[in-house]
């Protein structure tokens, strides 16, 4: 499977990237873990199906339909589709109501399912519908003496937790590991990627790539062939 993928031209904030990719036969992928949720449109034998996946926390391995054809709406960080809080479907999905004649129902409307050219139609609708929507995310330490009824830091990291579905901690992880992936992809050496994201020494590289993304460093430079999720840099600033 090769991914195409874009940036939109919408609002940035909401809409990280947008992907399409189609399968043969039958496979298996892995699906390395993500801190966004996902809106996946699968269309196979005249058939639409529609799903918002959540956050994964770590790699899996996904059966792959044979001739398929799937589009992806990557969320950004915060961006929730109402009404399906990301903490809700951490791991795991939720299925959207598809009408007979093709079109999403989307808190209790329905609309026309996008394609790969004009997806930014479709998220403006949404956005200005009310549907799709971001929140701030904070989670930085108040210094001492801030002033009453300011949130406290351990409120700002429930918000975020609420809001993401994971903890700041856990966003960070996920976001440098597939950064390393990513780079690790491109032919860095695994020092040089080591040092470029604050991992401990090779040994915590290759626990967090086996956690993560399923793969280890010389698979991914050798250019493994098995199906995966595509991967893309997500710095400067991983968890932001």
């Amino acid at each position: 499977m090769r991914f195409e993928h874009r940036e939109t031209e919408t609002d940035a904030s909401i809409v990280d990237r947008v992907w399409r990719t189609s399968s043969d036969a039958e496979d298996t992928m892995t699906s390395a873990a993500r801190t966004c949720c996902q809106l996946i449109l699968t269309r196979r034998q005249g058939r639409l199906l529609v799903s918002l996946r959540g956050p994964e926390t770590r790699a899996t391995t996904a059966t792959v339909p044979p001739d398929a054809e799937f589009l992806g709406i990557r969320l950004t960080l915060g961006t929730v589709l109402r009404p399906y809080p990301a903490s809700s479907i951490v791991d795991g999905y939720a299925p959207l109501p598809v009408t007979d004649s093709g079109r999403v129902v989307i808190g209790g409307e329905d609309w026309e399912a996008p394609t790969y050219e004009n997806v930014e139609q479709f998220v403006r609708r949404l956005r200005d519908a009310g549907l799709l929507a971001r929140s701030t995310l904070r989670v930085d330490e108040q210094p001492a003496g801030h002033p009453e009824g300011h949130p406290s830091r351990r409120t700002l990291q429930r918000r975020y937790r609420a809001v993401t579905g994971l903890s700041h901690t856990a966003v960070t992880q996920i976001d440098r590991v597939n950064t390393a992936a990513t780079m690790l992809r491109e032919g860095l050496g695994w020092p040089a990627v080591v040092e470029a994201l604050g991992y401990f020494d090779q040994a915590h590289l290759a626990h967090a790539l086996r956690r993560y993304v399923g793969r280890t460093a010389r698979a991914l430079q050798g250019g493994d062939d098995a199906a995966m999720s595509f991967l893309y840099k997500i710095c400067p600033r991983p968890g932001s």
